[in-house]
Formats: structure tokens, C-alpha cells, sequence
């Protein structure tokens, strides 16, 4: 743990969604703190609020009350399209179902992000080029995802999320839909971008992946009910 400003935090958040007449309190006062390098797994039963919760360190959602500060900013007073271009700066997102646009190669999924930035053309794709080549797919680079197996299309995903060079990097069951063998060989591309000094935030029901960070936070009901720090994570060989 460092003493750097966090990469995201938030502070005593609430959100409460009404669902007709019955309001539903998904997050109970959540404070958690994330630092440069941190490695968090986020678990807890289906319901305890961790895809909540992972949804306003991404900006994705606002809390109903509390706060959500990204490298010391709260993000309160911004509007829409001031989160979505804080989110574009600093955070990468890689998930369970890939997410890539099927009728797109692999490069351009990838520098897609980019373009929403203003990068030229030629810098997009050169930034995407080497983030596939960072994952090993540097020989895939025009393949659309229906040409790509599951662990290849999640390494674009993981491309993707790393070619803005974010602060903080939210995965939500990156592992889910692969078998173990890939399941690991992803982990360790995570992994090794953790080492980095990216913030990684991981979303699992899988006690092997949680079992491989360096804090658990676990959660239950909305609440926050540890925060665990492991000496020693467990790194399958």
C-alpha cells in the first residue's frame, strides 16, 4: 500500500434504486480506497453489491449519495460527458463477455478507445499494434472476433483497456467464460500489467482468481465487510 493519491476512492456511498414502489439499497455506506499497484479482488455472494459497487469506481453509475474521487478529483460537480471523458483518460474495463464490436478486426477494437480521445489515425493504430503485442496477438491484428478463440478475444479486451495506459484497470469475471488453462494464461497478462503499477479491481465468484490477489474485499447486502490484506497471495504454477 502506498501513500499516493488513490487512483479511485470512494467515501461513505449509498445508491438506492426504486424498483416501483419498493426502493432496494444496494451499497450501505462503502468507503474503500484503491492506490497505485493495488491488486483488489471484490467478492461476495450474487446480490451483495460488488457489481454495484465496481460500477462507480468505473464511473459508469453515480451514487445516490457519498462520493467517488479519481486521483483526488471528486467527481460530483461533473456532468456526463465530463465522466465519460475522465473514464476514457483513466480507467480500462475488460469484460466477462469481451465486449468487442463483432464486425471489427482486432486493431480496431482495440484503438477504438482512441479515437474517442482525438489520437490520429496513424498514432491509434500504432498504439494498438503494440498493446495487441503486449498480449501476445501481435499476429492477429486484422482476425474479427468470430475468427478468435475465447482466450484471444479477451486478450483484445485486455488490449483494449491497456491502450490508454489507464491508472486503474476494472475486470468483472474476466475468467468466467474460459476454461482454466486460459482462465490462468489471462490472469497472468492482468497480473503482469498489475506489476506495472496499474490498479487492478477484479470482480469474482472464483475462489482460485480471488485467492491470487492482495486484497479481498468482501461483501455482503450492500456492505463492506473485510478488507484483506494477503501477505502472501496464492499464484497457481
Amino acid at each position: 500500500m502506498t501513500t499516493d493519491v488513490p487512483a479511485v476512492e470512494t467515501v461513505d456511498v449509498r445508491r438506492t434504486y426504486r424498483m416501483g414502489d419498493i426502493e432496494v439499497e444496494a451499497l450501505r455506506g462503502v468507503t474503500v480506497r484503491i492506490t497505485k499497484g493495488d491488486y483488489v479482488a471484490l467478492v461476495g455472494p450474487s446480490g451483495s453489491g460488488k457489481s454495484t459497487l465496481m460500477h462507480l469506481l468505473g464511473l459508469l453509475d453515480r451514487p445516490t449519495s457519498g462520493s467517488v474521487r479519481v486521483r483526488g478529483q471528486d467527481v460530483r460537480s461533473l456532468d456526463d460527458a465530463g465522466l465519460a471523458a475522465l473514464r476514457n483518460r483513466t480507467i480500462g474495463f475488460v469484460f466477462q463477455a469481451f465486449q468487442l464490436l463483432s464486425r471489427t478486426s482486432a486493431v480496431d477494437n482495440v484503438a477504438l478507445p482512441l479515437v474517442y480521445r482525438g489520437v490520429p489515425r496513424r498514432e491509434r493504430r500504432d498504439r494498438a499494434v503494440a498493446a495487441l503485442e503486449a498480449v501476445g496477438l501481435g499476429h492477429r491484428l486484422a482476425h474479427r472476433p468470430s475468427q478468435l478463440s475465447g482466450g484471444e478475444q479477451q486478450r483484445v479486451a485486455i488490449a483494449r483497456a491497456l491502450v490508454g495506459e489507464p491508472a486503474l484497470l476494472l475486470a468483472d469475471e474476466p475468467t468466467g467464460n474460459l476454461d482454466s488453462r486460459t482462465g490462468t494464461e489471462v490472469m497472468d497478462i492482468l497480473e503482469r500489467l498489475n506489476s506495472d503499477g496499474v490498479a487492478l479491481v477484479l470482480v469474482t465468484h472464483d475462489p482460485v482468481v480471488a485467492a491470487r490477489a492482495a486484497r479481498r474485499l468482501q461483501m455482503r447486502d450492500g456492505a463492506m465487510l473485510a478488507d484483506d490484506e494477503v501477505v502472501d497471495p496464492v499464484v497457481p504454477s
